[in-house]
């Protein structure tokens, strides 16, 4: 009798199981306006100056920012360093990144050596 038991409720769990496992299949349709698709290509025509930079450096003498900019160069030399002169400071300045997750992934490795150095976005001037 507990054998029979046994067979019939193994019996219904394996039904239901199988009813489970179908009622989990399914087809999604999208309807969306076609002006979200013209806005999307506008969106990608428009070129955006969103650029990130690291300073890692800044001092009133000019002497003590190239010697700056030549060890970091000597240390990484993987992205362009410029000198950005800003009343009365001269900035180390890296790197051209196009997100913030790029310079994130740079910042970490510069402030093994440079603990001071921070992530912005230059004015559109620069």
């Amino acid at each position: 009798m507990r054998l029979k038991i046994n067979t019939i409720s193994t019996f219904f769990i394996l039904v239901l199981a199988s009813f489970a496992v179908n009622a989990q299949q399914g087809e999604v349709t999208i309807d969306q306006d076609k002006d979200i698709e013209k806005l999307l290509e506008y969106k990608k025509d428009i070129k955006t100056n969103k650029t990130f930079k690291i300073q890692v450096f800044q001092s009133v003498d000019p002497d003590r920012a190239q010697k700056e900019k030549s060890n970091f160069l000597n240390a990484f030399g993987d992205w362009p360093v410029e000198i950005h002169w800003n009343t009365p400071n001269y900035k180390v300045w890296v790197g051209n990144f196009t997100t913030r997750l790029e310079a994130d992934r740079a910042l970490i490795r510069i402030k093994k050596k440079y603990m001071n150095a921070i992530i912005f976005q230059p004015k559109s001037g620069k």
